[in-house]
């Protein structure tokens, strides 16, 4: 369970997923204030995705999608200038509902949208894996990819929605879907799709009515 209110760090092409470990570097200076804040207690970051036409107000509170992912500084490097590099693991989703706007940096008023699949759904979430393995030969095939056999599923999942070269708004909404079997079929239709872009001949969409 989260806390009511946590630090928001809004970014344009980043969503984070429960499980998930990220890197990231931190330069702007409120949010090198929100990391000795968050460090110094109880080391909680919310990720967001800024919804498009930030760039109008970035210094500002632009707009960002009603749901994100908390995470959990794991490591932080403080650097001589002031900056940081830290890695998240992402615990849970969340949904704003509203903002503190007490500090330099962003704080938001947020409910936890916690993920506990029961048996039935965690057999059905185990199928699902394979079909979705499947799906991804083509992808994985000629690069240095490998799925480990052994990582539990709902990681999979997660892990795959946030590394596998989607389009922003196409994680973010993997990221809202509600429950881990729809997410995992969720994405097993965009990697459908994207196997099938790969394989029809150059020009064919544009002639296809």
């Amino acid at each position: 369970m989260l806390p009511p209110t946590i630090p928001l760090f809004p970014l344009p092409t980043v969503v984070l997923f429960p499980t998930v470990f990220l890197p990231l570097h931190i330069y702007e200076p409120r949010y090198r204030d929100m990391v000795r804040d968050a460090l110094a207690g109880d080391r909680i970051i919310g990720m967001t995705l800024l919804k498009p036409g930030f760039e109008d107000d970035y210094e500002g509170r632009p707009a960002v999608y009603g749901i994100g992912c908390a995470g959990l500084i794991t490591h932080h490097e403080r650097l001589a200038d002031g900056r940081y590099n830290i890695v998240l693991r992402g615990l849970e989703r969340f949904r704003i509902h509203g903002e503190d706007e007490s500090r330099p940096y962003r704080l938001a008023h947020v409910e936890s949208l916690p993920e506990s699949p029961g048996e039935r759904e965690r057999l059905e979430l185990h199928e699902e894996r394979r079909r979705l393995e499947s799906l991804l030969v083509p992808l994985v095939e000629h690069s240095d990819t490998h799925i480990p056999a052994d990582l539990p599923d709902d990681h999979l999942v997660n892990a795959l929605s946030q590394y596998l070269e989607l389009e922003p708004i196409e994680r973010q909404a993997l990221l809202e879907v509600e429950g881990l079997l729809a997410r995992c079929r969720a994405l097993a239709e965009l990697v459908e799709m994207k196997v099938l872009s790969k394989r029809a001949p150059r020009g064919e969409s544009a002639t296809r009515h």
